[in-house]
């Protein structure tokens, strides 16, 4: 209902631009910090990107701007607690008393494991996170005083401006959550530069990371007319802009569209905060076997479109129009086979698979999935029964392998 009582908060400060990272020390200057820790990947490391951002505080030698003193590029796929715990541990040794945050959304959503961990004197984060699910909201929450800048190399997860980290607990094989609304970046700096050398499937399956965002926040039932502006508009941006930055990773104007859309995204997703199925199948399949989040996405939205109808037919129409899809005097029903079959035509063209072929899961491993899926964090708000989870697994994991 229009009427019931909803939050939308924009706590970051977003800087868009060609080589706007150049910016980045003057920023931490005016947050006040003096040591700042780099916080990032070795894949990135490798890809010089680590090094065009460290190269920045050079600059700013003598005592004329905050000092990089450390770099942590040890964190792995998902968010792994131990990275974080690490991580924090290091923080601590060198003094450090602000974060810069470069990568993709496992190295964001770690470095907001890092600040929450430091804000509340935690050597292990898995114990703010017991039962799976952190939800603090204001006034609880508070305003966490270490300055904290995330540069995102990929245009898909949006946790640069999130309230949300997802968090993966190796001992029970689950990822976790930390909502709060001060975890997120006190600054976002959108530089398409740092994204023109991500692979075309990574280019690809962040960007349906993205999309899932925008289609399940208009879905939502708590959504709102900010929460559908973000989202729909970010639709747009994705379905003309996904397949361009695909064919030519270089097309600058392409990959700042697409890291705006991501911000969107998740901001329409964190504020109609519900019914996420999508979601909720893509933490466990991603936790228990280790696909790529976007990626188990990417897979699974079509799907769940078609199985779980009635949660997208009241918007349809609107969606269609986003994804640039005829449906004049269709009805909702007409409209969403449409829309599900653009989703899946997009998904073609950028070559993203339409199955879990590639992670060769077995039956036996399959039938472990209903409970994980029905554990998750997400399923809180949209429980689905045993029957529908183990349909839809069906049909995205072909059962060839013995």
């Amino acid at each position: 209902m229009k009427t019931t009582l909803s939050q939308f908060m924009l706590r970051t400060g977003i800087y868009s631009g060609s080589n706007s990272r150049a910016m980045v020390p003057s920023l931490f200057a005016g947050l006040g910090a003096k040591r700042v820790l780099l916080l990032s990947d070795r894949g990135l490391e490798a890809a010089g990107i680590v090094e065009k951002v460290a190269d920045i505080f050079s600059m700013t030698g003598h005592g004329s701007g905050p000092e990089l003193v450390g770099q942590f590029l040890d964190i792995k796929q998902d968010a792994e607690s131990r990275c974080i715990n690490e991580a924090v541990r290091y923080a601590r040794e060198i003094g450090a008393d602000s974060l810069l945050a470069v990568g993709g959304g496992s190295v964001l959503d770690t470095v907001k494991g890092v600040k929450y961990a430091l804000h509340k004197g935690l050597t292990d984060i898995k114990e703010a996170i017991p039962g799976g699910l952190l939800y603090e909201q204001f006034p609880k929450a508070n305003y966490m005083a270490i300055p904290h800048i995330a540069i995102p190399t990929t245009a898909g997860t949006g946790s640069e401006v999130s309230p949300i980290a997802v968090i993966f607990n190796e001992d029970i094989q689950m990822k976790t959550n930390i909502i709060n609304p001060f975890i997120n970046a006190d600054m976002a700096i959108l530089d398409p530069d740092l994204t023109v050398g991500l692979p075309p499937v990574i280019t690809a399956f962040t960007g349906f990371d993205a999309l899932t965002h925008a289609i399940e926040a208009l879905a939502s039932p708590t959504a709102t007319g900010l929460t559908d502006a973000y989202a729909l508009h970010a639709i747009r941006l994705i379905e003309k802009n996904l397949p361009v930055a695909v064919a030519d990773g270089a097309n600058l104007d392409a990959r700042m569209d697409l890291l705006q859309a991501s911000l969107m995204g998740i901001t329409a997703f964190s504020f109609a905060l519900n019914a996420i199925p999508v979601h909720n199948m893509a933490h466990a399949y991603g936790a228990l076997f280790r696909i790529p989040h976007g990626m188990a996405n990417a897979v699974f939205l079509p799907v769940v479109m078609e199985m779980v109808p009635d949660l997208y037919l009241p918007k349809a129409s609107e969606l269609a129009q986003a994804l640039n899809v005829d449906v004049k005097g269709d009805t909702p029903q007409t409209a969403l086979a449409k829309v599900i079959g653009k989703i899946k035509l997009l998904q073609y063209k950028v070559g993203l698979p339409a199955d879990f072929k590639q992670f060769n899961i077995t039956e036996e491993a399959l039938q472990l999935a209903i409970p994980a899926v029905m554990k998750d964090p997400a399923a809180l708000s949209f429980p689905m029964p045993k029957e529908l989870i183990a349909a839809i697994g069906q049909k995205v994991v072909p059962l060839t392998v013995k």
